[in-house]
């Protein structure tokens, strides 16, 4: 067995684990603080430096980034025959990784009377880079798997483009003036379909190279 395509196996399976273990920490570390809303609040606020599981959060956000890039250098070793776009979505996956990741570990969202600090300042700003390549993911990844090769993935890259941008367009309302409008007040659901649209579509990747590892076994 080539020693490339266990790595693929192993991101692959690492991938999907990280998805799962992602919503596993957010519910269990939110039930450890008080008053918490998953509808309503961010992800953000777990980490901030008032949360009491701060630490915790923070420093599996980073574990979580850099597992995700871990991920994306298994992804560009399975699909290397595509050349260009293969590197274009191994270089997007390593954005969110470090933004979403190890950005919002790394820097708490916190927030001074109703300004932000600093280090909230460099949170929003690399998340909202790990967004925006995640957003773009699906439209690279419709080169690298093509229409021909799967058409189910090609209709699901489409599917989880629009679910992204109308997700990623709810959650924007949190910044509207008005904070009982229902878009506003229930940011904290639209940012958890935005990463479960996100999650899944990462599982159906991380799926494809278990199933190409497999058939690649089975030829020896």
């Amino acid at each position: 067995m080539k020693k490339n395509e266990t790595f693929i196996y192993v991101s692959a399976i690492v991938c999907i684990a990280v998805c799962i273990g992602e919503f596993v920490a957010l519910f269990v570390l939110g039930s450890f603080y008080p008053g918490f809303n998953h509808l309503k609040d961010t992800m953000s606020s777990l980490g901030a430096s008032n949360s009491p599981v701060s630490n915790e959060i923070s420093t599996w956000w980073v574990i979580m980034g850099l597992l995700f890039i871990f991920f994306a250098t298994g992804l560009r070793k399975a699909f290397s025959e595509k050349g260009l776009y293969s590197k274009i979505a191994f270089w997007l996956i390593i954005l969110y990784g470090f933004g979403e990741g190890v950005g919002s570990g790394a820097f708490k969202a916190d927030h001074i009377a109703n300004s932000l600090k600093t280090s909230a300042v460099i949170h929003d700003t690399l998340g909202g880079l790990g967004v925006i390549a995640v957003l773009i993911l699906p439209l690279i990844m419709q080169k690298v798997i093509t229409k021909n090769e799967m058409p189910v993935f090609y209709r699901l890259s489409k599917i989880v483009f629009i679910a992204g941008i109308v997700t990623v367009g709810l959650f924007l309302f949190r910044y509207s003036s008005d904070e009982n409008n229902f878009f506003t007040l229930y940011k904290g659901l639209w940012q958890r379909l935005f990463m479960l649209n996100t999650y899944l579509y990462f599982s159906s990747i991380a799926f494809i190279m278990i199933k190409q590892y497999k058939k690649t076994k089975s030829t020896f």
